[in-house]
Formats: structure tokens, sequence, C-alpha cells
């Protein structure tokens, strides 16, 4: 596809999720406490957004993943998080 046929299918999911985002950190910004690593790494996340190549997803996929290779002897809670809390 080329960048209209692009756009004409996908603008308005992009849009909607952009907009969700926003309001996301909205309402961050308007809530008391303090944030904890999650919020830094969707910071950097949306950092790697302005990079001018086509490499994007994978540099905010590997910003919120966990580099390690070395598996951990026992899990410490019950589910993922979505961001590793080392990289903060």
């Amino acid at each position: 596809m080329n960048r209209q046929q692009l756009l004409d299918l996908y603008f308005l999911e992009a849009r909607s999720k952009l907009i969700d985002l926003a309001a996301f950190f909205d309402r961050l910004d308007r809530a008391e406490g303090q944030a904890d690593f999650r919020l830094n790494a969707l910071t950097r996340a949306l950092d790697e957004l302005r990079r001018p190549d086509a490499a994007r997803a994978e540099h905010v996929l590997l910003n919120l993943s966990d580099p390690t290779v070395e598996p951990i002897p026992a899990a410490t809670t019950k589910a993922a998080c979505g961001a590793w809390p080392a990289k903060s």
C-alpha cells in the first residue's frame, strides 16, 4: 500500500488511540500520589515515536521489555506489569 491508502485505512484508528493516550496522561496529571516505573517507561516509549526511521515499533517494544536473558529462579509477582522496573 502507498501512504495515502494506509492513511485512508488506519488514520481513524490511530487517531482514536492517540486521543486515548492523551486522556490517560491527563488523568495521571490530575491524580494525586507518586507514579512508578511504568510512567517513566511509557514516557520513554512515547519519545521513541519521534524517531525518523521505520523501526519505531521495535524501539517502543524494546523500551518496555526486560532485556535480561537469564531466567529468574522464581516469579516474584502474579502477573506481568508491562514494563521493566530496572530501566527507570
